[in-house]
This record gives structure tokens, C-alpha cells and sequence, in this order.
């Protein structure tokens, strides 16, 4: 799968139900031998099995908009271990996994696929035109 936005999240920014700027986004480590993404259906953090949950959340910070791109400040998930992880997942935390939407599936970057060795991870961002996403 490439890189993409969830379905649902498109037209919760639409109807403006995200609010990136304002709202609490978070960021997950996963692995696809848990999780088989469904972008056209699947909505809610409660969509990703916990088994699948490698790291995170950690919450995005100095969030930015920039020519239609989202970014936000490099983030850093401390002493990973656990199976393979093969993507990243950002959702807008609510406090409730059930009804926090699910934002951006990616897992075509450097470094991806990571085997953790119990060490820090840092995700850092694309510094170029579509930063960590483009809408």
C-alpha cells in the first residue's frame, strides 16, 4: 500500500471535523502482521488492533500548514521493542479510541520497515513541498 490519507478523514476535513492546527494529533507505530489497512473503511483508532500498537501515542507538536501540506515538529518514540513495525498511523485523539478518527497511513519512508531494538525511534518528517502529508 502507499502512503494515503483515510477516506473518512477526507471528508471530516471537509465538513471541518479535523481541525489540524487546533486539534490533538497523535502518532502510532504499527505492524501490518496485526493490522491489514483498510483506508476505504476503516475510521477510528479502535480500528487497529491493540496487538498491532508497537509505539505511541506520542502527541505532534509545532503543528504547521504550508501550500496545502501538513507538518509538525520531528517526533521521538522512547526504548521500542516489540515486532516489526511497518507503518505509521496519525489520528486525532478525543480521549476515546472509538471515536478518534483516523488521519494518514504511511508506510513507504526511510527507514521503514524498523525491527525495534529497544532503543528511541525518531520520525522525522519530510522537509520537502508535502512535509508529512499534502490534502
Amino acid at each position: 500500500m502507499a502512503n494515503t490519507l483515510y477516506d473518512y478523514c477526507r471528508q471530516r476535513f471537509l465538513e471541518a471535523q479535523i481541525n489540524w492546527m487546533t486539534d490533538t494529533v497523535k502518532v502510532i507505530l504499527v505492524s501490518t502482521s496485526a493490522y491489514t489497512p483498510q483506508t476505504a473503511v476503516h475510521q477510528y483508532l479502535a480500528d487497529i488492533p491493540v496487538s498491532a500498537r508497537i509505539a505511541g501515542p506520542v502527541t505532534l507538536t509545532a503543528k504547521a500548514t504550508t501550500g496545502g501540506a501538513a507538518d509538525a515538529a520531528d517526533c521521538t518514540f522512547t526504548s521500542v521493542s516489540g515486532a516489526t513495525i511497518n507503518a505509521i498511523v496519525i489520528y486525532k485523539d478525543t480521549g476515546t479510541e472509538a471515536t478518534s478518527p483516523l488521519i494518514a497511513y504511511i508506510d513507504t519512508a526511510t527507514g521503514l520497515p524498523i525491527t525495534p531494538n529497544g532503543g528511541d525511534i525518531i520520525v522525522t518528517w519530510d522537509n520537502g513541498v508535502n512535509k508529512i502529508f499534502r490534502v
